[in-house]
């Protein structure tokens, strides 16, 4: 079979009730189908087919599984684990966006929280709202980051996603339009290779109100997975990348596996997949991994 549609759902929410609606909406178009494959038991399923179109197939599946759980995501057959991870940090890899928490040190979180939706969602330059939001924030003391750090909390499935896809042989890359001082710590606790964000300038014990050039965005991102990944003598067929904003949506479409992670709007609709439901263990099972070999960093 040409292509595999797996639907994943959380722990115990997937069954023939969700799995055989999909098959029949995909044999009523015609598909070659092959027999269901479980990755983990109520949880993951690839569906083998050929003789569609990816974006058919999604598209029936999405329409027959409804409103259920269920994440669906279609790819080649061929090719299917990534040598190369490049993920976003916030809203990502962690639970929260770290400069809006910081943010609340200053009594400032709603206001730049607003900033933060509306550039994460396309409707400002990356650029100028970093320039604006890390302004507002001058004079604020450094111990705030430390205390924004110990409330930071992983997304579910990031140990497993690292741990796997490291075990795997695959490189790791933490690319954020955030901030050094936060990359640096997610990823020496989860085990990527290497980071890549944004350095807040300090004026002694407080914040300078400044980020340093240049400033990692869109094109950044892209530009990181271009040049690794070249590096490496990968094409871009064999990198997987992963975010929630508009930010990461050059890279998410450049990737052979670009995942919208319970994304905004505007990256939801422009990915090629995407995950609504799940963790990051979902990105794992897009990948063709079995339950049995996921490891936790």
């Amino acid at each position: 079979m040409s292509h595999i549609l797996t639907l994943i759902a959380p722990p115990g929410g997937l069954g023939t009730a969700q799995l055989n609606p999909v098959r029949a909406a995909l044999a009523a178009l015609h598909a070659d189908l092959g027999a269901p494959a479980w990755l983990a038991p109520e949880e993951a399923v690839d569906l083998p087919f050929a003789g569609l179109a990816p974006e058919q197939a999604l598209a029936a599946a999405r329409q027959a599984l409804g409103d259920a759980a269920v994440d669906a995501i279609a790819t080649p057959a061929e090719g299917r684990r990534k040598q190369l991870l490049l993920a976003d940090m916030d809203s990502t890899i962690v639970t929260s966006e770290t400069l809006d928490e910081l943010a609340a040190f200053a009594g400032l979180k709603d206001k730049i929280a607003a900033i933060t939706k509306r550039a994460m969602n396309g409707e400002l330059d990356f650029k100028s709202a970093l320039r604006e939001r890390v302004g507002m924030l001058k004079g604020l003391s450094t111990s705030a980051l430390e205390a924004t750090w110990q409330a930071t909390e992983l997304m579910p499935g990031a140990r497993d996603l690292l741990g796997t896809m490291r075990t795997h042989g695959a490189r790791c890359v933490l690319v954020s339009g955030g901030f050094t001082f936060f990359t640096g710590k997610v990823a020496a606790l989860v085990g990527f290779h290497e980071h890549y964000s944004n350095t807040l300038e300090l004026a002694g014990e407080t914040l300078a109100g400044t980020v340093a050039d240049p400033i990692l965005d869109r094109d950044a991102k892209l530009a990181t997975l271009k040049r690794i990944a070249g590096e490496m003598g990968l094409p871009l067929e064999a990198t997987i990348t992963v975010g929630d904003g508009a930010n990461d949506l050059a890279m998410i479409q450049a990737a052979g596996l670009g995942v919208a992670f319970h994304a905004k709007p505007v990256v939801a609709s422009a990915a090629r997949a995407k995950v609504d439901f799940c963790g990051l263990r979902a990105l794992l099972f897009a990948q063709g991994y079995t339950a049995a070999e996921i490891t936790s960093g």
